[in-house]
């Protein structure tokens, strides 16, 4: 009665016509995602058809998230064939990218305690059950935010669901659920899934500041708009700094003669917003101040085309006092090891090797920079994060 009522209400639509409507529109949600995956839209790998590794625990790496929901945590001796289960099942029958992250608590040596002894020393305890616990979490990812859309939704998805390694619970037919809907005062309670008390979380291996990294005003990114290479375009969450130029920080005394700037390139852009925005201004920066802060600007866009030439992947960045080129695109700044050791990414390994001081002079006390087109690089590359804009706008 319900499927026919719908029905009456559209006279000009038949049931034949309503039939191939239908048909229709399930085609289109079943070939969307793939189409959408393929243009960018979405993460290509909420798509994947790739098999499930029955051997791979999937373990959270720092490049996963940043928020993450957290499905549930084990603990004991089957921890970890429990995680890797309900992650196998979060991946394969629904389509989860579930990850398992692992972690030790000792309860067996002795703990600082609540205040002193006589002599003057802290009091220390021990534990009553000392052992070591294993604990390992399942999660899933990856959202931007806490208030991501798409993570609100797989956290409610993932608060229903009745896992088959988590002892599975037959599904209710239609009529059986809107019987217990009606008639839910005087049915009795059902029993909460498993997972019902998921909850987003940030990822737990992202260093302590990653919240509060730099995020660039409005006018610094109208300083960028232009550039082909920005480092507001890098994709990876960190890169390797290789050279530094100073504009306003370096400014000549008053009196002295700036060298003239040679802009060329993507600062053309950049000289028109300086003098569009007072600082050209002596009352701002200077005549001398806005001069170097150009001549950075160029040093900065020509040395990243240098760069580029020779097959790094360079970037270069403008703001309000200085320029800076960085080379690489690295999601993570250590990889894991064995014996639970970490050690520095091999990109920013071989980019410092690449573009640091010159291994023969350092072999003989001198410390000589690299050069590319006459242009100097920093004596110490160095890894930061890459800059990103403000929430809310986008390039």
């Amino acid at each position: 009665m319900r499927l026919v009522s719908r029905f009456m209400i559209l006279p000009r639509v038949t049931l034949r016509r309503a039939t191939a409507l239908a048909m229709t529109s399930a085609m289109m949600c079943l070939t969307l995602p793939e189409a959408a995956a393929q243009n960018g839209w979405l993460p290509a790998s909420w798509f994947s058809s790739e098999a499930v590794d029955a051997d791979a625990m999937y373990p959270l790496a720092e490049k996963d998230g940043p928020w993450l929901v957290l499905a549930t945590t084990f603990r004991g001796e089957t921890a970890r064939d429990d995680a890797k289960k309900l992650a196998h099942e979060l991946r394969g029958r629904h389509k989860l990218a579930a990850y398992t992250h692992e972690k030790a608590f000792d309860y067996t040596g002795r703990q600082r305690g609540v205040g002193l002894n006589p002599d003057g020393t802290p009091k220390t305890m021990r534990y009553a059950n000392a052992k070591q616990v294993i604990e390992v979490a399942v999660l899933v990812g990856d959202f931007a935010s806490c208030e991501d859309q798409r993570g609100q939704k797989t956290l409610q998805k993932i608060k229903t669901l009745h896992p088959e390694s988590l002892g599975g619970k037959p599904p209710k037919s239609g009529l059986v659920a809107d019987f217990m809907q009606l008639n839910k005062e005087h049915a009795a309670p059902a029993t909460k899934p498993p997972l019902h008390a998921a909850m987003l979380i940030p990822n737990p291996l992202l260093p302590d500041d990653f919240f509060s990294r730099q995020q660039v005003d409005q006018f610094v990114q109208e300083m960028n708009a232009d550039v082909t290479h920005s480092l507001l375009d890098c994709p990876g969450r960190y890169t390797v700094r290789v050279a530094t130029f100073t504009g306003a920080g370096t400014f000549d005394q008053p009196g002295t003669a700036a060298p003239p700037a040679q802009p060329r390139g993507g600062v053309d852009g950049f000289v028109a917003l300086l003098k569009g925005s007072g600082w050209n201004d002596p009352q701002v920066r200077g005549i001398d101040g806005e001069s170097r802060l150009v001549e950075a600007a160029d040093k900065a866009h020509r040395l990243t085309e240098a760069l580029r030439r020779q097959g790094w992947q360079a970037w270069e960045f403008h703001d309000r006092d200085s320029s800076i080129v960085c080379v690489g695109s690295i999601d993570q700044l250590s990889m894991p090891q064995g014996g639970g050791r970490a050690a520095v990414h091999p990109e920013i390994t071989r980019i410092v090797a690449g573009l640091g001081p010159d291994p023969a002079a350092l072999a003989s006390g001198q410390v000589v920079p690299r050069s590319f087109d006459g242009i100097m690089l920093d004596v110490q590359p160095k890894p930061i994060d890459v800059p990103r804009p403000a929430a809310g706008r986008s390039r």
